[in-house]
């Protein structure tokens, strides 16, 4: 009989001194923290190696996925996540038409762009969800108004379309802290949106699965902020948005049930993973705070989408690239639904060919790499167990910052948000002109004989300014990380200031 040996038996273990010894010894004299240990954004140091030992203070380590405080996720059985794509509406039918579609091509989530609020009426609504089968899409609305119209014609067409209203997913993408941020003004008082806010979720309470607050954490990634001050100031909001709807006479259980977290995902692969991952950690201890009846609620909605500050107009194809990495990052992270946009939306309309090779970025995840068939697939791994833990414990000490000066709202009227902001977005500034943050194709091997891509829409590349008149507070800045090596290009390529 065959005598069976434990793998690796002949290879005694190697202690951690042994591991530092040896790495010391081939530095040659030079500081080990100076030159392995990684200083991030953030402002938190990463060690170049982590061993077993390192998970003994690690609280939720032993906790299995689908168990409080969801550290893990919430998924138990498998790793699948909701394939989403926008379709901006200009005709309802034409909408309908490219929604119908790509729903043949892989999509289950439909995202529902309406730019001109005076076009919704039940007519044009009929139009849009004509023959779409509600019960088997998500369906996500964006709007710059009339959100309680969308839902009532929503539950209007659900019932008229004999529909199950347990059975529709998706959300009413209504975020007034997010709009009074990034436009420095709404048309009525924050507190007077708390209150139109809190009949939106009132009316939705028909439909139990469909959210109705989007908290687009995105902008924070898109302003440069790092995955700490995101993750905290997104938290931050959640807690504003609970606060405030609670004092209004609504259940904890009915607002946590109605919010959704939007984040943006960078290049940096696994402190996209570990940012997810706290993600859920701390929106279980600050919805738990406001006693849930039911722990359901305190589960984190995660919808990603890939973030436009790393994208660029030359080389673009490098976009590709970059979103594949970050669409890897939020699967494995554990999102529940995932965009990736197109590799020319930050300087041009997006075509059928964009828009097909971004929806097969998720499809080649999810059928031929496989993605979707293990629940959080980094589990146990001794580094991203303890990044998920540094970013979690750094994000929860500037959030507690943010609620010491009275929360979301009041950090935002006295300015102190944009100033974490402006300083973030400063330093990446900085790091990109000198190189140490590096944008391959623009500052690191840009071919400096490309030109543009032909079909460029300035208000695109650059954004534009945002109107002064009738501000309440100073917007954030929102910009991308290549735009002054973009303009300096453009403006010697066409031979005019930009």
């Amino acid at each position: 009989m065959v005598q069976k040996e434990k793998l690796f038996v002949h290879f005694p273990p190697v202690s951690t001194k042994e591991w530092l010894d040896k790495i010391n010894s081939d530095l040659k004299g030079a500081d080990f923290n100076e030159k392995l240990v990684w200083r991030t954004n953030a402002g938190f140091d990463v060690n170049p190696f982590y061993r077993i030992e390192d998970l003994g203070n690690l609280r939720y380590i032993n906790t299995l996925p689908g168990e409080f405080p969801y550290i893990r996720g919430t998924k138990t059985r498998n790793n699948n996540w909701l394939i989403r794509q926008n379709i901006d509406i200009t005709n309802y039918s034409e909408a309908n038409r490219k929604a119908l579609t790509i729903l043949m091509k892989g999509i289950d989530s439909l995202g529902f762009i309406i730019s001109d609020p005076e076009s919704i009426n039940e007519k044009n609504f009929d139009l849009l969800l004509e023959r779409i089968f509600l019960g088997g899409v998500e369906i996500n609305f964006s709007s710059n108004g009339k959100a309680l119209e969308i839902l009532d014609l929503l539950i209007k067409y659900v019932k008229k379309s004999w529909s199950d209203p347990d059975q529709i997913k998706g959300a009413l993408e209504v975020d007034p802290l997010s709009r009074l941020m990034v436009n420095g003004t709404l048309c009525i008082l924050p507190e007077d949106g708390f209150d139109y806010l809190a009949s939106v979720v009132r009316s939705s309470t028909s439909l139990p699965h469909f959210t109705t607050i989007n908290i687009n954490a995105s902008n924070f990634t898109n302003a440069g902020a790092d995955v700490v001050t995101e993750l905290a100031f997104g938290i931050s909001m959640g807690n504003e948005y609970l606060a405030q709807l609670t004092e209004r006479g609504i259940s904890a259980d009915i607002v946590a049930s109605k919010i959704r977290f939007s984040f943006g995902t960078g290049s940096n692969y696994f402190s996209e993973i570990g940012k997810l991952r706290a993600a859920r950690l701390l929106w279980s201890v600050v919805t738990n705070g406001f006693h849930p009846q039911n722990g359901k609620n305190i589960k984190m909605n995660i919808h990603c989408v890939t973030g436009k500050f790393n994208k660029t107009v030359y080389d673009p194809y490098v976009n590709l690239l970059r979103t594949q990495t970050e669409a890897m990052s939020a699967v494995l992270g554990g999102t529940d639904s995932l965009t990736v946009e197109p590799f020319d939306i930050v300087f041009r309309h997006p075509d059928e060919f964009s828009e097909r090779l971004a929806r097969n970025q998720q499809l080649i995840l999810k059928e031929e790499a496989y993605f979707d068939k293990v629940a959080d697939p980094s589990g146990g791994s001794f580094y991203v167990e303890n990044l998920t833990s540094l970013i979690a414990e750094n994000a929860w000490k500037l959030f507690i910052e943010v609620e010491d000066q009275g929360g979301f709202l009041s950090c935002l009227k006295s300015g102190w948000i944009q100033k974490k902001l402006s300083e973030s977005a400063s330093l990446r500034k900085s790091n990109i002109e000198s190189g140490k943050e590096i944008l391959l194709g623009t500052n690191r091997f840009p071919n400096l004989n490309e030109k543009a891509p032909s079909e460029i829409d300035l208000d695109r590349v650059f954004k534009t300014q945002v109107p002064t008149d009738g501000i309440q507070i100073e917007p954030i800045n929102l910009f991308r990380g290549s735009e002054e090596i973009e303009r300096i290009r453009l403006e010697k390529e066409k031979g005019e200031k930009m």
